[in-house]
């Protein structure tokens, strides 16, 4: 991490770890109650808006326009999750359109910030906000693998509702490559544009993200990071964490590592996106109207952990 990050304490460290536990805690306990998710996402976020307009609570970030719209565009996809899970719409073919148009948009979101980090940050400065960024041809490389990510969003209509209490909005098709491909995506994007917190923004979140996913339940990582992104874009408006010596894991701005991580984020999104073209020519499939991905291993494990065990019955049968 030295490349990356300085002022790792045991101290810090701790707080860390700590701060991803809060995550994962918050997120499991969220996405097993429907009444904690309607409090937690529909009633807290008006409390803390308010405190926050009248200056009781706030943070630089909650003065920026971008700030805002993160939380806001995490939200919704939070609400469109949870009324695909406990509503009827999930029923409805067509409310598989809304998971990949949400996470297009935030995605095309982040896009267009590298381009304008590129564009407006030729040396190191303060931003509205009050983050520190640095800009240059990482944040090209990066945005081209977030228009790779938006591309290889494939199998949408494959999503269903899990068959268990936690009722989750399952995304069989979106495996392991698109998950890994996309936080090194997201992680590449946070340090390079949100990078005062790109610890707790981009490595914290993601890595909550990700240990939700292969701990908890598989196959619900886009519900995960949704809910997690949430809580935290939330928090980050509402306190201003990092005036705490406890939470100074800041990056290094070494332009070697800025180049790494978005050559890394690269190079393995034209791999999914190569993947993507081989499985579509090899299969004949096409990834806007079925699942390109059902012979994969990760794939069956997600129906099975989320009781869809006859989807995966009737898919064996349709090969047989």
């Amino acid at each position: 991490m030295g490349l990356l990050f300085e002022g790792i304490t045991v101290g810090s460290f701790a707080v860390f770890v700590l701060f991803v536990a809060a995550l994962l805690i918050m997120n499991e306990a969220t996405r097993r109650s429907k009444v904690l998710s309607v409090l937690v996402y529909c009633v807290l976020p008006v409390v803390l808006a308010v405190l926050v307009f009248t200056d009781v609570l706030g943070s630089p970030t909650g003065r920026t326009w971008f700030g805002w719209v993160k939380v806001v565009s995490a939200l919704i996809g939070v609400y469109g999750f949870m009324l695909i899970r406990f509503t009827k719409l999930g029923e409805r073919k067509f409310a598989a359109i809304f998971p990949v148009t949400i996470l297009s948009l935030n995605i095309s979101e982040a896009v267009y910030r590298e381009f304008e980090v590129f564009a407006n940050y030729k040396v190191l400065e303060v931003d509205p906000g009050g983050i520190v960024i640095l800009g240059g041809v990482w944040n090209i490389l990066n945005a081209v693998a977030g228009i790779l990510c938006i591309i290889t969003l494939t199998g949408f209509v494959g999503i269903k509702v899990s068959r268990d209490k936690s009722r989750d909005m399952v995304w069989p098709d979106m495996t392991w490559m698109y998950i890994i491909g996309y936080t090194l995506w997201n992680f590449a994007y946070v340090y390079n544009c949100i990078s005062t917190r790109s610890m707790y923004a981009g490595f914290g979140i993601l890595l909550a993200a990700l240990i939700a996913e292969y701990v908890f339940k598989r196959g619900v990582w886009l519900q995960h990071r949704a809910q997690i992104l949430s809580l935290y874009a939330m928090f980050s408006l509402s306190v201003d964490f990092q005036q705490s010596e406890y939470f100074q894991i800041l990056p290094t701005y070494n332009e070697s590592g800025l180049m790494t991580i978005s050559i890394i984020a690269f190079l393995f999104n034209v791999g999914v996106f190569t993947y993507m073209i081989y499985t579509i020519i090899r299969d004949r499939k096409n990834p806007l109207k079925e699942e390109i991905y059902s012979n994969t291993k990760y794939y069956k494990k997600s129906l099975i952990a989320n009781n869809l065990n006859q989807d995966l019955k009737l898919l064996n049968s349709v090969k047989e």
